[in-house]
């Protein structure tokens, strides 16, 4: 996979994409697996913002339930089946387990049983699925003895038992996000990160005809034609439409941050993902490489994108949600090894319901404000993406003049992701690497699919490559994969987007030594180069002061 603005010449496109999140990366693999030609740009690194800052869940809605909203939480749910099926070894099922107290009055037993049975009612195609490991189980309910057998950690005040359903877990976002990108790819996309869209080319009467795109790494400005331009640059987007020199009914975004922590501290079992509900909304502990993360938050944002950071007093703030609802309220600052956060696009309405309010306008057509040749996309989930993808791509398709075709994505496998048999793929890697641990094999297994034996060639190439560097398994032949195969050109991209050793928390010194000498020889870095793009992993690892 390589940037194409570097050799970019005169190519026209059908469509151009503004976006490299999962919202872009899925109407980019639409629209190319449709035939149009396609080119995506990200001004960053694919899926570095609201993609990644996720609590790596595939889920149905279920909290959607309580609005009203079963349309949406029935698109959820079949969704959710779809992830599964064409990304097997990303996408498993996950058993969640809901307390149930008195208070407050939505968390009752009872009013929580008619959720689980609509819920189920509204899955009855979950069993649908093409590897039979992937099927989910029917909800049930527990008592209050048997949640304190099972979760110790739960305080037993006020407790009357549990709900226990399943939904999914995304063990790697932005990888999957990634195969996203490469399945676009492999059907001929062009796509490019660290490239900014710095404008829109017009034939003066607000017709978009393509967009101006500076390459960040070259400072290099190119004129990139394109018939349609999907503006998909999530909590940007109103910024980008701002480029287009008209005012939009769809540029009133508003923005929520939603904060994650991952602590080392045994405060579940690991067996289940645990939901807390307060007066404050809903957090869940969830168990993930043997740590447990913590989320989310969901606060307004009025502030510049750009500036967005996580503070001590969001983490703070979380962390005494998790003490007043769980445990024994020992959960300190200390015992956080990684914080993460990102901002939601949530489009201005009256409702004050998150979801509501980003629908409105999820797919807009700028033409209805006299730009034509732009749609923009906002609001949207992770889990809903393919889908918005495909009635994106009705509307590009009636844009460009051309007959509607059939969507093929939910029915073929991502790029890497063609495995019939997960636990059969899992244990054919562990008998066939016997020279690599099980740990390593599992992981390269899970995190590369079908791609995992190109990492292994390259380890066995160099023994200091095939080196574990953490309890998961990972060895330093990730990074030159990121490098060579992924577009990773920083030290962030290789160790919080391509690669896990710097998502839960610091890896040590001499992890991120190694990684950036790789780089610098991958790259031809300097030792100043090195010495910043360390510098730069390390400001991201380090928990804010204030």
């Amino acid at each position: 996979m390589k940037r194409f603005i570097e050799t970019y010449k005169d190519q026209k496109f059908d469509v151009i994409v503004i976006g490299g999140g999962i919202t872009g990366a899925s109407v980019a693999y639409e629209a190319a697996s449709r035939g149009l030609s396609v080119a995506l740009f990200e001004k960053k690194d694919f899926s570095w913002a609201t993609s990644a800052a996720t609590s790596k869940m595939i889920h149905g809605g279920l909290r959607y339930l309580a609005n009203g909203e079963f349309g949406l939480v029935r698109e959820s749910l079949r969704e959710r089946r779809v992830m599964e099926n064409i990304a097997p070894n990303f996408v498993y099922p996950m058993s969640v387990m809901i307390l149930h107290r008195a208070a407050p009055f939505k968390n009752r037993k009872w009013i929580v049983k008619i959720g689980m049975v609509l819920y189920d009612l509204l899955s009855y195609d979950k069993s649908f699925t093409w590897d039979r490991s992937k099927r989910i189980p029917m909800h049930k309910t527990i008592s209050k003895e048997m949640v304190l057998l099972l979760e110790p950690g739960v305080p037993p005040e006020g407790l009357t038992g549990a709900s226990v359903y399943y939904d999914c877990e995304s063990i790697f976002p932005e990888r999957l996000t990634l195969a996203f990108i490469k399945s676009a790819v492999a059907y001929g996309a062009r796509v490019s990160n660290y490239c900014a869209v710095e404008g829109f080319l017009s034939d003066g009467k607000h017709n978009i005809k393509g967009v101006k795109v500076r390459d960040l790494l070259s400072d290099k400005i190119s004129s990139v034609r394109g018939d349609v331009t999907i503006n998909c640059a999530g909590p940007w987007a109103d910024l980008v439409l701002g480029m287009a020199g008209s005012g939009s009914n769809a540029a009133s975004l508003r923005r929520s941050e939603g904060i994650h922590i991952i602590t080392s501290k045994k405060l579940i079992s690991g067996r289940y993902t645990v939901g807390a509900v307060t007066h404050s909304g809903r957090f869940f502990l969830s168990p993930w490489r043997g740590h447990t993360l913590i989320g989310t938050t969901d606060k307004p944002y009025n502030g510049d994108p750009d500036r967005y950071r996580v503070t001590r007093a969001g983490i703070t703030e979380l962390i005494g949600h998790v003490n007043d609802a769980f445990g024994e309220g020992s959960l300190e600052y200390a015992d956080v090894k990684h914080a993460y956060g990102g901002l939601r696009p949530l489009v201005e309405d009256q409702t004050e319901e998150t979801y509501s309010s980003s629908r409105k306008y999820e797919i807009y057509d700028n033409m209805k404000d006299g730009i034509e040749g732009l749609v923009t996309v906002e609001g949207g989930k992770y889990t809903t993406s393919r889908n918005l993808a495909e009635q994106c791509v009705k509307i590009i398709e009636r844009k460009l003049g051309r007959k509607g075709t059939r969507s093929i994505t939910k029915n073929h496998y991502l790029h890497g992701c063609a495995i019939k048999d997960i636990e059969v793929f899992l244990e054919r890697a562990k008998n066939d690497n016997r020279d690599f641990g099980a740990p390593t094999l599992d992981y390269l297994a899970r995190h590369y699919g079908t791609e995992y034996g190109e990492v292994l060639k390259i380890a066995r190439e160099d023994e200091e490559l095939s080196r574990s560097v953490n309890t998961d398994g990972e060895i330093l032949a990730q990074v030159v994969y990121a490098l060579r195969h992924e577009m990773a050109r920083t030290l962030p991209d290789i160790l919080m987007r391509r690669t896990g050793m710097g998502t839960l928390g610091h890896p040590g010194n001499d992890v991120l030594e190694k990684a950036a000498r790789i780089a610098a020889g991958e790259l031809n870095w300097d030792r100043g180069r090195m010495e910043r793009e360390i510098a730069a992993v390390s400001e991201i690892l380090t928990l804010p002061r204030e």
